[in-house]
């Protein structure tokens, strides 16, 4: 499963408002107010690596107080998938 960590530059009063409206999406596993570069970090999954830039360029990109996005897909390592398969055990 696709997943990929979402840095948002948000208008100057607007993270707040980003952060709760990411929060209403069943894609997003996490999101958070940050300090630094970047205004909100959300990480988000979903069925394949095309639903998932979907939900960045539909949903995320096109919320009003958004400015910027910076998309990093995860890559899943052999040592992340067996964690993951014993978690389900």
């Amino acid at each position: 499963m696709p997943k990929a960590l979402v840095c948002i530059n948000t208008d100057f009063f607007g993270a707040e408002e980003v952060l709760e409206e990411l929060k209403t999406y069943n894609e997003v596993e996490e999101a958070f107010r940050v300090h630094g570069v970047y205004d909100v970090i959300a990480k988000i999954k979903a069925e394949t690596t095309e639903s998932l830039l979907d939900t960045v360029t539909r949903h995320i990109k096109r919320q009003r107080n958004v400015q910027t996005v910076h998309t990093m897909l995860i890559f899943e390592t052999e040592e992340s998938k067996n964690e993951q398969n014993a978690l389900l055990v």
